[in-house]
Formats: C-alpha cells, sequence, structure tokens
C-alpha cells in the first residue's frame, strides 16, 4: 500500500510535536535551511525563539525544562554552531535537566573532502550528554527521536544532541513511520521503584536515630516529591536540609526547613545542624564536594548514611551507605513513608528555629546597612520584599549564587529558584531567565546576575527586546570576577591578578537595546527602583553599585574559615 512521503526536516519537526514540544530556541545557518523551511511550512504554533548565541539557546532550554517539567529544545548549525551549543548540553546533563539539541550538519557526501565546518559531532557531544547520534539516513529520524526522548526523561533525566546532515533534511520519509509515545515528552517517565527490603533496612536505621536529617539535591524537585518528603519528615520529627539545586524540595519558611548547606550558601549554623545529626539521609543528592564541604560534614565514618538516588552509581561514590534505596524519588519516599513508624517529637523544630535565628541575626543587621558601595546583603533582603511570592529568581554564578542561595527564601515548594551549579559558567542568568518566561509566563521571573556575567550574555538584551517579555534583570555591578578574587585574598594572601575589569554602565547599554533601566548607587534608593522595575509591564534592568564580594561576609566556608 502506498504511503505519503515527507522530507527529513519535516518529519524532525512532526516527531518534536508529537513529544508535546512547543517552543524551540535556536539560531540559524547555512546548514540548518531545509529544517528552518519545514518549521515556517509545518510547524503551526510551535514557537521557534530566535537567540543571538546558540550557547543561550541551550541555557533557555535548560530553564524551560525545569520549570516545566517537560524536555527542552534547543537548536543550531553545524561547526561553530555545534561548539557553541556545547556548554548548556554539558550544564543540563550534569543537573540531570532534559534538553534535546538539534544541530545541522554538513551533507553525508561531503564527509572528509575539506568542507567548511565539517566536524564529528558525535565524538565531541558523546561525552556530554547522555545520548549522541547523528543521523545518516532520513529514514531513521522517527526512531532515533523516539530513542532521544526515552533516554532523556527515564532513568536519570539527562540531555541529548541529534546530528542532522544537510542532504538527510531533504531525503523522503514515509508518514507512517512518524509517531510517538508522549509520556517520554515529560520527565520523569516511567519511574523506578525501590527495592522493599532496602526500604525495610532504611527504617529500622530511622528507627534507631536519635537526630535524622535529611540532605535533598534536585532529585527531589525533579521527581515531584516533595509532598511526599514533607509528609515523611513530619512523621519521623527530622529536619531538611537542601543543596542549592535542591532548593524548592521544601519551602524555605516550613517549621523544619534548615535551608542550604555546605560550601557555597550554606553558613555556620546549618553546618552545626549537619554535624549535629547522627543519621544523614540522601535523597537525590550526589553529596559532591560542595554540599559536603569536600567530604568533611558530614563527616565520614562518623555517622550513620541512608542514600536514595534513582542512579545507582551515585551511591557509595563519596560515603558508605548504610541502607541504599535506588530508585525514583517519589516512589521512593512514599514507600519509606509506609514503613516507618511516626517518631516522637525529638526537637527537630526547635533546632532548626535555633539555626535559622543565628544565619539570619547578622544577615538582617547587614541588609539594614546604608553604607556605599550597596551590600549584597541589602540586595538580597529587598528583593525578598518586593518579589511575588511565585516569582521564578534564575542567579549566575559568582555574587548572586551564596546569597540568594543562603538568604533568599523560596516561600513555594517546586522549582522557583534556578542556578547553573553543574559546572558554574558565567553569563547563565540573562539567557536563561527568557526560557523560565517561556516555561511559567504567569510568574514573574528574574534573572540576577554579576557584571562579568552580564559581558558574556549582552546580546540577549535585543532578544528580550524583540520578544517584549516582561522579565527583570537585576545586575550586582563590583567591577571584578569577585569570586576569584575573595579566592585569591582568602587562599593566596591577596595576591590579586588580573580579576579587576572597568566599570560598565549597564544601564546605558541595556537603554540602547530599548530596555526601560535604572541604575542605584544609593541604598536608599534601591527599594523603590526595584519596584518599578518589577511591576513594568516590560523588559527591565537595574543596574546596582554594589560592594565587591572579596571585601563582603558572603556565605562561602572557606572564606569565613
Amino acid at each position: 500500500m502506498a504511503t505519503n512521503q515527507i522530507t527529513g526536516g519535516e518529519a524532525m519537526v512532526r516527531m518534536l510535536k508529537l513529544h508535546g514540544v512547543n517552543v524551540i530556541f535556536g539560531l540559524c545557518g547555512d546548514t540548518s535551511l531545509p529544517f528552518y523551511d519545514a518549521l515556517y511550512r509545518t510547524a503551526g504554533d510551535m514557537t521557534h525563539v530566535l537567540t543571538r548565541d546558540e550557547r543561550h539557546a541551550g541555557y533557555m532550554a535548560d530553564a524551560y525544562a525545569r520549570v516545566t517539567g517537560r524536555v527542552g529544545v534547543c537548536e543550531g548549525p553545524s561547526g561553530g554552531g555545534a561548539t557553541y551549543i556545547a556548554p548548556g548540553l554539558v550544564e543540563a546533563n550534569e543537573s540531570s535537566i532534559p534538553i534535546l539539541a538539534i544541530t545541522t550538519d554538513i551533507s553525508v557526501s561531503g564527509r572528509g573532502r575539506y568542507t567548511l565546518t565539517e566536524l564529528d559531532q558525535e565524538a565531541m557531544f558523546g561525552p556530554l550528554t547522555k545520548f549522541t547520534q547523528v543521523i545518516d539516513n532520513a529514514v531513521d529520524i522517527p526512531r532515533v527521536m523516539r530513542r532521544a526522548f526515552k533516554e532523556m526523561t527515564t532513568g536519570r533525566p539527562g540531555s541529548a544532541h541529534i546530528g542532522l546532515p544537510f542532504d538527510v533534511q531533504r531525503q523522503p520519509v514515509d508518514e507512517a513511520d512518524i509517531w510517538a509515545e508522549p509520556e517520554y515528552g515529560r520527565y520523569p517517565a516511567r519511574r523506578t521503584g525501590p527495592e522493599p527490603d532496602a526500604v525495610k533496612a532504611a527504617a529500622e536505621l530511622i528507627a534507631k536515630a536519635k537526630q535524622p536529617l535529611f540532605i535533598c539535591g534536585g532529585g527531589v524537585v525533579i521527581s515531584g516529591a516533595e509532598q511526599e518528603l514533607e509528609a515523611l519528615a513530619k512523621k519521623i520529627d527530622t529536619p531538611i536540609a537542601t543543596t542549592i539545586s535542591g532548593q524548592g524540595s521544601i519551602a524555605d519558611d516550613h517549621l523544619l526547613s534548615v535551608g542550604v548547606v555546605g560550601s557555597n550558601g550554606g553558613t555556620m549554623p546549618t553546618r552545626r545542624v549537619v554535624d549535629a545529626a547522627d543519621l544523614i539521609i540522601f535523597v537525590g543528592c550526589r553529596a559532591g564536594s560542595v554540599t559536603t564541604e569536600r567530604w568533611q560534614h558530614p563527616a565520614p565514618g562518623k555517622v550513620k548514611i541512608i542514600h536514595i538516588d534513582v542512579d545507582p552509581g551515585v551511591i557509595g561514590a563519596n560515603y558508605r551507605p548504610d541502607a541504599a534505596i535506588v530508585g525514583d524519588a517519589r516512589l521512593s519516599l512514599a514507600s519509606l513513608l509506609n514503613a516507618v513508624e511516626e517518631r516522637e517529637a525529638g526537637g527537630a523544630k526547635e533546632l532548626v528555629t535555633r539555626a535559622r535565628k543565628d544565619k539570619y541575626g547578622e544577615f538582617r543587621e547587614l541588609a539594614k546597612s546604608t553604607a556605599v558601595p550597596i551590600r549584597p546583603e541589602r540586595i538580597v533582603d529587598t528583593m525578598q520584599r518586593v518579589l511575588p511570592a511565585d516569582t521564578v529568581v534564575v542567579a549566575d554564578p559568582g555574587t548572586p549564587c551564596p546569597y540568594f542561595s543562603a538568604y533568599y527564601q523560596s516561600r513555594e515548594t517546586g522549582r522557583s529558584f534556578i542556578s547553573n551549579r553543574a559546572h558554574g559558567a558565567l553569563g547563565f542568568a540573562l539567557p536563561a531567565v527568557v526560557g523560565a518566561y517561556y516555561g511559567r509566563s504567569g510568574s514573574k521571573c528574574v534573572a540576577v546576575m554579576g557584571d562579568g556575567s552580564f559581558g558574556m550574555a549582552v546580546g540577549e538584551l535585543e532578544t528580550i527586546r524583540r520578544l517584549g517579555i516582561p522579565v527583570t534583570m537585576v545586575v550586582i555591578s563590583n567591577s571584578v570576577f569577585g569570586w576569584i578574587k575573595a579566592g585569591q585574598k582568602s587562599g593566596y594572601d591577596g595576591r590579586y591578578f588580573s580579576v579587576d575589569f572597568t566599570r560598565t554602565d549597564h544601564a546605558a547599554v541595556a537603554a540602547a537595546y530599548g530596555i526601560k533601566t535604572w541604575t542605584v548607587r544609593e541604598p536608599g534608593d534601591l527599594e523603590q527602583a526595584l519596584k518599578e522595575a518589577v511591576e513594568a509591564d516590560e523588559p527591565t534592568l537595574v543596574d546596582v553599585i554594589s560592594q565587591p564580594l572579596q571585601e563582603a561576609k558572603a556565605p562561602v566556608s572557606e572564606w569565613v574559615a
């Protein structure tokens, strides 16, 4: 029986739509012409967001995936476009966020002939993604796309890459082969449950513990396990601490919420809560160097460990587990909830209350400071008052990350705070806030960045202005790569080398792109400027002249020590 035929480019568009994709972030190129023509003719209500840099397309797809629970999609051309998109893929993959990058490529027939932009894309993307394949025949597009979505959203989620050669985009595909299992467009798909004996062993450890503590990574929010976590914590009277990626596992104002622990965003009071525990329950957490302050808190061998993770490779990598539960966080916590006996109140709320009082005591004093340049604490405190409860905050590494992860309180569970913690590349927040907006346009979306990050992503101001999306950007301006300079101060006796740069008038730059802007030098002017920026129904930027990080009292344990 005869079947209708479509082009490879059209097949790619159809497969995206069948998996529920409704927005793509990307940048055009010569090798993408057939794919773009297919988008023009067949995309329907699918939105294509033209970016100014392929790297930023990846960051947009990342933030979109984090706030929606759907696969984020980015695309770019061959050669330099493929190399530029790589940072977004490796960040998402290491953060267990499913994004798909489609990079077009030279024709299969042009390989080995010194064709412009020739690159072994599979070799490059293999170490950076969970799955990669360059499709050499158009008939394979439906099958490979189904596999890519399945790989991204099952087990430990991660990123995927598809290479699409120019001639393959024009080859025929039988329309009858175009089908999908749409459940793989969301994550986590096909959840895996824990072994009963492992759950029983963990329940026995909890029953014997005097002061257990949860330390939750991004796996709790990825799994949507917030309700199960809260119910279990209440039942066994146990505080909940999080990593930076784990923020949103519990509301920060919850009576059992310790907040972020570790060397970035943790504080001495939160460290004391970790050290007081006789049982640590890691949930969806790798127990890496930052979370554990280089594996010193908790101290190995001095505390019992329960480790829950969907990735068996994570368990035992850094701490010997006394009980190991391999499975989806939501299913695992639900099973553990049914297996444990209710514990009498052991003072968990009092422990958390003391820690929070100590933690926020010094912070609030600094937040009141009228000193110039403006203290970072005052910026966080002011934004806490000004921003709506459901705001999505995207914070770059550097100055924003430790301050906002330590002191900004998300009053709801789920993903409302995003920071790129896997590789920590600067220049993330400004483009990522675009992806956050497309994923959650009903909420205010705010990007907070240092001036180093601003300089790496400034071109996307044109994208934001062209789209007219009402996001707010806050630049913490101190004319320094502050994280490195603070490290040179604490670890190298202040031998500062090649970390300072000249002051940029970020407001003037943004205004040249058509963005409404404010420059704030005096602490007394900060709240009004931020309030006006947040309430404006257009893109806005507030440039805040801030205290340099090496002079501040940042919540970074190595500097405090």
